[in-house]
């Protein structure tokens, strides 16, 4: 007859994991980081997360907030009410997602430092001759004529006012020079 299976094992210390980083995992588990500081500020831990957002006014499936509703033939002749909305006990936080979504954006377009350089001698060399700063020799890449129109555009477009003290100083020059 067999013997019963027992545990024969004894309980050892496992080396290979690292206790530290599994609390760390488990509390980031536990209690997630919420970026958006509006929702942050408004976050109930006692609460589960569906209805945290359902306090919003935010969805938590977005398949039940806007259910794809496919037409059938009774469907058709039909008209539906739509659904009354739903209290939300929260609103602050709504307005403040929506005040920060209409602020403009910042144009944070910028160009490298030896495109602009390169713009800059090119310009100061020929003003506008395109096709001179195509021959130029320091056209290491070879620019066709329209790609460094391009090029002398975008730095106009990214550094409006860079470009109209570069220009006004190079007006500045050719004055006392001639």
């Amino acid at each position: 007859m067999p013997k019963a299976k027992k545990k024969s094992k004894r309980n050892t210390f496992d080396y290979g994991k690292d206790r530290k980083k599994l609390k760390k995992q488990f509390k980031k588990r536990e209690a997630p980081r919420i970026e958006c500081p509006q929702i942050r500020n408004a976050w109930s831990d006692k609460k589960s997360v569906a209805r945290n957002l359902r306090d919003m006014g935010l969805a938590f499936d977005p398949n039940r907030a806007l259910p794809i509703k496919t037409p059938t033939i009774a469907a058709v002749g039909r008209t539906e009410d739509a659904p009354a909305p739903k209290l939300v006990r929260k609103p602050y936080v709504l307005n403040e997602l929506v005040a920060e979504a209409s602020l403009p954006e910042k144009d944070t377009k910028t160009l490298s430092t030896d495109l602009i350089e390169y713009v800059q001698y090119m310009v100061r060399e020929h003003s506008e001759n395109y096709k001179a700063m195509a021959r130029d020799e320091k056209n290491y890449y070879q620019d066709t004529p329209s790609q460094i129109r391009r090029k002398v555009d975008q730095y106009k477009r990214c550094h409006p006012e860079e470009y109209t003290t570069f220009m006004e100083s190079l007006k500045g020059g050719k004055t006392v020079s001639t």
